[in-house]
C-alpha cells in the first residue's frame, strides 16, 4: 500500500482494510469521507465464442466425468492446442473445416 494515502481504517496492509471492512460499516464513517472523482475502465476477463449445441453437450459431458468446469476444460484445450502449434508439432497442419 501507498504510504501516502489517507485510509479511514488507518491500516498499513489490505489485510488490516479487510479486517476493518468486515468489522465496519460505510454508514459508521460517513461523515468522514468526502466526494472524489474517478475513472474506471472495466477491461473484460474473458472474450466468448460460439459452439455449437451438441459440440458443447459433448464438452460439458467430458468435464463433469474429468470434475471441472466447461470452461476450464474448454481453456486447458485451448492453451493445450496453441503449445503444440508453437512448438512445431502442428497436427496435421490446418484445421478440417466441417462447413464448406
Amino acid at each position: 500500500m501507498k504510504k501516502n494515502k489517507s485510509s479511514l481504517s488507518k491500516a498499513r496492509t489490505y489485510a488490516q482494510v479487510g479486517e476493518y471492512w468486515d468489522q465496519h460499516d460505510l454508514s459508521d464513517v460517513w461523515e468522514k469521507t468526502k466526494k472524489v472523482r474517478f475513472e474506471v475502465v472495466a477491461e473484460p476477463e474473458a472474450t466468448y465464442y460460439p459452439i455449437e449445441k451438441d459440440l458443447s453437450e459433448k464438452i460439458q459431458s467430458v468435464a463433469r466425468k474429468q470434475g471441472v468446469s466447461s470452461d476450464t476444460l474448454v481453456n486447458l484445450w485451448l492453451e493445450q492446442k496453441i503449445k503444440e502449434q508453437r512448438s512445431g508439432r502442428k497436427s496435421g497442419g490446418k484445421l478440417a473445416s466441417k462447413h464448406p
